[in-house]
Formats: C-alpha cells, structure tokens, sequence
C-alpha cells in the first residue's frame, strides 16, 4: 500500500466576503466615475456658457465709429477714446485671468481693418470678414454670432457682432478654461481612489457584520464529531439566518438520532455474540480432545474451531468500535514504555515473515500514557499489514523517536501502488483493496479503522503518510507521558 497521488488543488475562490467588497467598490467606483464624467460636462458647459454670455453682453460688444471712423471701445457703453490695451480690458470684463488670450478685430463698413490685435490667430480670419454692403440687409446689419475655431495655439471662442457701422469679433482662448477642467481632472484623480478605498474598507467591515452569525455555524460544522452531535446552535441571530440555524439544528438531531441507534445496535449485537461465541469455542475444544488425533473428524473441529476464533476477533473489534464511537472506549491510562512495546512485537516480525529485510531505529526510553493492551494491538495490526501487504522479498523499516512532547512511529514497506480511491478509503470499516482481495490475505478490513481509533482515544492520531512511488509509510502520533 503505497500513499496516493493527490488531485491538483482547484483555484481558490474568493471569500463572500471579500466578493461584497470588491463588489461594492467596483459598483461605487462605477457611480463616481459616471458622476466626474458628467458633472465634468456640466461644469464645462456652464463655464462656457458664462463665458459666452459675457462676450455677448452689450457692454463688450459696445457700438464703435467717431469722426473720421475714429473707434472708441468703453466696457459701459460710453462713447470715448479707444483703450491702449483693449485686450486687458476685455479680459477684466470677461473674467478671464490678466494671463488669458483675448483677440480684438474691429473692420468698418468698408471691411477695412480699424484695429486687429497683435497675434490675431490666422484661422479666425474667414469668419470675421464682412461680407455685407452699406444698404445690405437690416437683418443682417445687427446679427450676432458664437463658434468655436480650432487653431494651432488651441481652441478659441469667437464672438462676431455686425452692426450698420461695421463689424466687431472678439476671441477668447478656451486653454484656460481647459486648465481650470484639467485641475478639476486631478481633484477627482486624487479623491475617487481614496474614496473607492473607504468604500471597499467600510463594505469590508459590514460584510463582516453580517456575517458574523455564520461563524458559529461553520465552527459547529467543522467540529462536527461522533462526540458532538449533541450539541445546538442558539437560535437569537439574525432573521435572514434563523432558517438555516434552526435547519442545522434539525439536521444534527435527526444524525444524533440515527447514529445513536446504529451505534447501540452494533454494540448491542457484539455483546450478544460474544457469549455464544465463547461457548461455541469451549465445545469445540473440548470436542477436539475426544475424538482420535489426526483424524478427519479432529482436522474438520480444528477448522471449525479457527473460524470461531476469527469471529470472536471480529466481535471485538466491533465491539470497540461501537464504544469509541460512542465516546465510551475503557482506556486504563498507566505509563508504558513505547520502545520495548515497539520491540516486541518486532521480534514477532521475524516469525510471521523471516524473508523480508527488516531494519529499526528505535529510540530508547520513549514512554507513553495509556492502555498497554490497546497500543500493543495498534503496534501489532501495523507491522502485521507491513508483513501481509509486502512484496516478495522486500522490506520493512521502522523507525520510533521522541519529538515535541509526542512519539512517532513510522512503519514503511515495500509494496504496489493503491490507486487514488483506495487511499481515499484505506481507513474505512471493512474495506480491502484490490491487492487484499486478490490474495488470500487474512482480516477483514477492520484492523486499521480499529487502530486509528484506539490513538485518536489516546490523543494521537494515525496516517498515511506521503511516501515514494512503490512504498507504504504509516504514522502514529502519540502524546508522551
């Protein structure tokens, strides 16, 4: 018997609660960014809105014209002398920071240039033409008009009002209205992550909250032993997780139930079989010394009387296994020297299979606390099975030492390989694998269900461990004393 390759872990998935984190983060991350987006148009629109109602009030857009087309250009609406920077003025009364870019371009009736501002962008030129005569249309002599024009300085904002005395278009760069949005841009940039964090934090710690009366279920479930089925749930939780409670709790008593009966009734067999048993086994023998040795008769009362003996030893390994089940094992606790245990019943190895190569490496003095009786039936079915399930002419290793306040005992063999499933289920009451029953080996399949549950009565514990390919290596853990 030889430890099995396992299954490659699945990938893990996340925890719910780590889900509702994630979740709310991503949904609320969702909501901010759609919120930036739009309040960002918003906010965008309005600011361009202002701006465009100020470069169509009447005061910017003021009458122009004097003796001899002299131009006058006042904010108020008054006539007088034409500012000396006409774009600072118009930056004032735009709102717009001394640093803006404000352009100026005044023609006359004529389509003469009065005034055109230093740096005027060359794409604003075919829309500020004046394409109307002195006796055009009234309509069109008092029209205004707004666009935006694309240039290699950026975009501008072009505001273009025609009057019977000529035509006036003011240009107002948009790059600080972009910068202005741009630092909006970062605000969000910088406060949507820390948002998004307290979001996914504050989710975190609800979740939590929430589930928090699942806790105990899971605890309960992981706990759940022959030993602890008796054992309840309090049903003041939560109203969502009362029906999953008080589902459990059923569950648990219905299992009680059940293995309640089972138990008693293989207890209850067992009992009932030992003395019939035990009279059956005294007839026997006694039949034995009575008839002639050798004959027929004797050999077919010794067969007989081996099969008595085999169900005796079933009897009572069922026996104490309804009694650990039940929690009830008798175990008469009393120091016992380990080493000489393992020792002896090594001797016994040499008998049952004198073709195998034995080795051991017992550490002496390595003591216990329990029953003698028991330990020495677990040491027995472990190095019987490594002598039964061998291969021929192979070996045995064996090897007892102290470590962290227990005892571990490893017994390897040689052996074939047990396919997955057969791992799986080495432990299980009255299981042989495809190797036992091939062969004409003893036992039933209770020996080692039996001897796990004699060191998990004793504290320990017994496994199969990971071993090389053609090997078996069992491992009993025991508490020293």
């Amino acid at each position: 018997m030889s430890q099995s390759p396992t299954n490659p872990p699945s990938r893990r998935q996340l925890s719910l609660r780590l889900r509702l984190a994630l979740w709310s983060a991503a949904l609320a991350g969702g909501a901010l960014l759609g919120f930036a987006l739009l309040s960002g148009w918003l906010i965008y629109q309005a600011k361009l809105d202002s701006l465009d109602a100020r470069l169509q009030s009447a005061g910017l857009l003021a009458r122009f014209g004097g003796p001899g087309d002299r131009p006058t250009f006042l904010p108020d609406g008054d006539r007088g002398d034409f500012p000396a920077d006409p774009e600072a003025a118009l930056a004032r009364d735009l709102g717009l920071p001394a640093s803006a870019e404000v352009r100026l371009l005044l023609t006359n009736r004529a389509g003469e240039v009065v005034y055109q501002s230093p740096q005027w962008p060359s794409a604003l030129t075919s829309i500020s033409g004046y394409a109307g005569r002195p006796d055009g249309d009234r309509s069109r002599r008092r029209s205004r008009h707004l666009t935006t024009v694309r240039s290699a300085d950026g975009p501008w904002r072009v505001a273009v009002r025609t009057t019977p005395l000529g035509q006036l278009a003011i240009a107002a760069n948009l790059n600080t209205l972009r910068q202005e949005m741009a630092t909006l841009r970062r605000i969000y940039l910088l406060t949507i992550p820390g948002l998004l964090l307290a979001i996914g934090g504050g989710a975190w710690g609800l979740a939590g909250q929430g589930l928090r009366p699942v806790r105990p279920l899971s605890q309960s479930i992981c706990q759940g032993t022959a030993q602890g089925l008796n054992q309840r749930l309090p049903a003041d939780s939560d109203l969502e997780f009362v029906p999953l409670i008080t589902a459990f709790n059923a569950m648990l008593e219905r299992l009680e139930r059940s293995f309640h009966q089972a138990s008693r009734f293989s207890g209850d067999a067992a009992h009932e079989l030992k003395t019939p048993l035990t009279i059956l086994q005294g007839e026997l023998e006694r039949a034995m010394q009575q008839v002639e040795t050798g004959s027929a008769v004797q050999q077919t009362l010794g067969q007989l009387l081996s099969q008595v003996h085999q169900l005796s030893s079933i009897v009572r390994k069922l026996l104490l296994l309804s009694l650990a089940d039940a929690g009830q094992m008798s175990i008469q606790r009393q120091p016992v020297d380990f080493s000489a245990l393992v020792q002896d019943q090594l001797e016994d190895l040499s008998l049952l299979a004198p073709d195998l190569a034995v080795s051991a490496e017992i550490e002496p003095g390595v003591r216990v606390a329990g029953d003698r009786d028991l330990l020495s039936q677990v040491v027995q079915n472990l190095i019987t099975n490594a002598a039964k399930y061998n291969l021929p002419q192979g070996w045995v290793r064996v090897q007892l030492c102290r470590k962290s306040a227990q005892a571990h005992l490893t017994i390897a063999n040689a052996t074939t390989s047990l396919t997955t499933t057969e791992a799986s289920r080495l432990f299980d009451r009255f299981y042989r694998g495809e190797t036992a029953r091939a062969h004409p080996t003893e036992g039933l399949g209770l020996g080692l269900s039996l001897a796990r549950e004699i060191a998990r009565a004793h504290g320990g514990d017994l496994v199969l461990t990971p071993s090389p390919a053609n090997e078996a290596r069992f491992g009993l853990h025991l508490p020293t004393s």
